[in-house]
């Protein structure tokens, strides 16, 4: 069982006092190391104390050394493997001085894609759709109710700060980072980001709770030539279309719901009346634009290694320029990052007063109190396994990946007229044959099938490699640039098309340009990461595809260069539009 929380020996501790008396309290018996310390979120490793975080962050007892109090976290084993070692951190952390409970917090994990940089693979978590593909079904309450799911798995294992939803508009076809948005549309994206956090963040306070941290404000959609500035190349937001506060919309309604933290992107926004410096740094956005004229009184952290690494429009100034940039600018802490020496030193030296760091570790004390982290930090990590990845939230995940298909095409008549007749010969890539089961005979070529089923990919260009360096590693895992399918891809598909009526899948984690062969398929679906299961599923008829098209289908390469970054809805003559999707 989990160890009991510490018996009160100071008022902050009294769980009976209002939390801004602890807070308070607790910030008198700080010292600056204590205040340096909360202001950094590094990555740590599920594991031994002394082993390095990924990409060579500092070990858990160097975090504990330096005061740190938070960190994400990254690969996960078993639920249960992640209570235990979450139980330990807080058992080492209540045993320091001040006794600070750890806020551990994490990226997406219960979709389908695998970018160590922005989510993760489901593991042990319930697999749903992508966020794309919960836009394209649309439902509000769907949201809602997975985003609980999310909260109550992540609270089985310690995880109490989720680092989304992203609610950034997919104004830029090419833009890499798509599939955990919720689309192109501002109005579908406000009113389902709203609802996510609502379910991250429960009605009830306490321990139950997750805080959600948004991003990226103020919206990383209108990415120039749909580049991701986590690298030089596309460190610029370009604003065409004259449409930067059609960005702040989502972020308007997520604060209308409550969302307790924020996070800035990395670039920098070009041509606007807001300093050419990345958003992290840029006091007229966080501190003007959010703080002042929203109202936004939560936390903004600032996306991963702003000071080391993405530091776009302020590459002339020091390290410790930087961070003494981004903290005028208005944050509260910085992710990815561990340099308590650095703010220690800006203190002494009096560039950064230590009055400016108490007005960031008050809001940043207050969300640990206010999620009961004080008053019992520890989990059941001997039920872990049975809250995490049930066999009902897998299969409702599995109904979502089944319903987000968005079926763009289907044949009058014929044998690929959806959903298929039992018993056909297919051809399949993509479908195996113990997923297809009693269904269907598979066939190895196309000229013995009744019908083809292809599964296919959005393309992209292949960057980066394990060879290259951590750059040029998380370079890899960002499928970026051309939208269109290769010539010889799109011949090798026609030639099937061509030999059997052919169904044709393809998973739209951008939105792939399908107009070269789409009027030679006999019938054409779109999903948002769907297991083989819930596509045989759709195939077949035991579920029907509800999803409708979260942004437009591009009919040209032309078109999308010659489009508006930050304007939705701006290719010419689309092939399929925002919201089009047959049924059954």
């Amino acid at each position: 069982m989990a160890s009991p929380a510490p018996a009160a020996r100071f008022p902050y501790q009294d769980a009976s006092l209002p939390v801004e008396q602890r807070v308070e309290d607790l910030l008198s018996r700080m010292a600056p190391e204590d205040k340096a310390g909360l202001m950094f979120q590094p990555i740590a490793t599920i594991g031994d104390f002394e082993d390095r975080g990924p990409f060579d962050q500092p070990s858990m007892q160097d975090l504990f050394e330096r005061h740190i109090s938070h960190a994400n976290i990254m690969f996960a084993p078993t639920a249960r493997a992640i209570a235990q070692w979450y139980n330990a951190v807080q058992e080492a952390a209540l045993a320091r001085p001040l006794g600070i409970p750890f806020t551990i917090s994490s990226d997406p994990r219960h979709s389908f894609t695998d970018n160590p940089a922005t989510a993760l693979m489901a593991g042990p978590f319930a697999q749903w759709p992508e966020p794309l593909g919960l836009a394209a079904i649309g439902s509000e309450e769907l949201v809602e109710r997975f985003a609980d799911l999310t909260r109550r798995e992540y609270v089985a294992v310690g995880i109490r700060a989720a680092l989304h939803p992203q609610i950034d508009l997919a104004t830029e076809p090419r833009w890499a980072r798509q599939a955990h948005t919720f689309g192109e549309d501002s109005g579908l994206t406000a009113r389902l980001g709203a609802a996510y956090v609502r379910g991250l963040q429960g009605e009830e306070s306490g321990k139950r709770r997750v805080s959600a941290m948004a991003k990226h404000f103020p919206g990383g959609g209108p990415q120039l030539d749909g580049e991701d500035p986590h690298f030089s190349y596309g460190r610029e937001q370009v604003y065409p279309g004259d449409r930067f506060d059609l960005h702040l919309e989502p972020f308007k309604a997520a604060i209308a719901a409550g969302v307790r933290q924020l996070m800035p992107y990395y670039g920098m926004p070009v041509g606007t009346e807001h300093e050419e410096v990345g958003f992290g740094f840029n006091k007229s956005v966080i501190t003007g634009l959010l703080r002042e004229q929203l109202g936004f009184d939560g936390i903004v952290c600032t996306d991963w290694g702003i000071l080391g690494r993405t530091f776009w429009g302020v590459e002339d100034l020091s390290y410790e320029e930087r961070m003494a940039k981004a903290l005028d600018a208005g944050v509260d802490q910085f992710g990815g990052e561990s340099t308590t020496d650095v703010l220690l030193a800006l203190v002494k030296n009096g560039t950064v007063a230590e009055a400016r760091l108490d007005v960031s570790v008050r809001r940043l004390l207050r969300e640990k109190f206010e999620l009961g982290l004080f008053d019992d930090p520890f989990v059941d990590a001997e039920r872990a396994d049975a809250i995490v990845g049930t066999d009902a939230s897998r299969a409702e995940g599995l109904a979502a990946q089944a319903a987000a298909h968005t079926l763009l095409k289907n044949a009058e008549a014929g044998p690929a007229r959806l959903p298929l007749a039992p018993g056909l010969k297919i051809y399949a890539e993509g479908l195996d044959a113990e997923t297809v089961g009693e269904r269907a005979t598979l066939v190895a070529t196309p000229q013995e099938a009744d019908v083809a089923v292809l599964r296919l990919q959005t393309p992209y260009e292949k960057r980066g490699g394990a060879d290259g360096g951590v750059e040029s590693h998380i370079e890899s895992f960002f499928h970026a640039g051309s939208l269109e399918f290769p010539a010889e891809e799109v011949a090798r598909v026609r030639a099937v098309c061509a030999a059997v009526p052919t169904v044709v899948d393809v998973y739209l984690e951008r939105p792939a340009i399908v107009g070269a062969f789409a009027d030679d398929t006999a019938s054409l679906i779109g999903n948002f990461g769907a297991a083989q299961t819930a596509f045989v599923q759709v195939l077949f008829g035991e579920a029907e595809p509800k999803g409708r098209l979260p942004f437009d289908i591009p009919s040209s390469m032309a078109a999308v260069e010659a489009s508006r970054p930050d304007v939705p809805f701006d290719t010419d003559n689309p092939t399929y539009r925002f919201g089009h999707g047959l049924g059954y």
